[in-house]
């Protein structure tokens, strides 16, 4: 368990310091969540061995969605002032996955 720990803080790290670095709009965690990604690909045996405690971490995943809601709260006053932007936003966004996810899956089917 120390040892997924480690790699996936590692990673983050590596996120985070290359989003501060290069002044990116992009999240550190994103950037490391990537790396990993592109880690995991070239080191196939690697994830065998992160499996079971990442698993672990993907039962208890409904306590990270907390601080989201803790935030929520805090910031309510701010949400109600600026709903319409925020509905707007999430309308798009859903939209555009919606017809990116259905372009990629008619691509990667061909």
């Amino acid at each position: 368990m120390i040892y997924t720990l480690t790699i996936l803080l590692i990673f983050q790290s590596l996120g985070e310091g290359c989003s501060y670095l290069f002044d990116l709009a992009v999240p550190g965690a994103v950037i490391g969540m990537l790396l990993l990604f592109i880690f995991l690909l070239i080191k196939k045996d690697l994830a065998e061995k992160l499996m079971p405690t990442t698993q672990e971490f993907l039962r208890h995943l409904s306590l990270l969605f907390i601080p989201a809601g803790v935030g929520i709260m805090v910031h309510g006053e701010r949400l109600m002032a600026e709903w319409l932007p925020i509905a707007a936003a999430l309308v798009a966004s859903t939209a555009v996955s919606i017809i990116v996810t259905a372009l990629v899956a008619r691509w990667l089917q061909k």
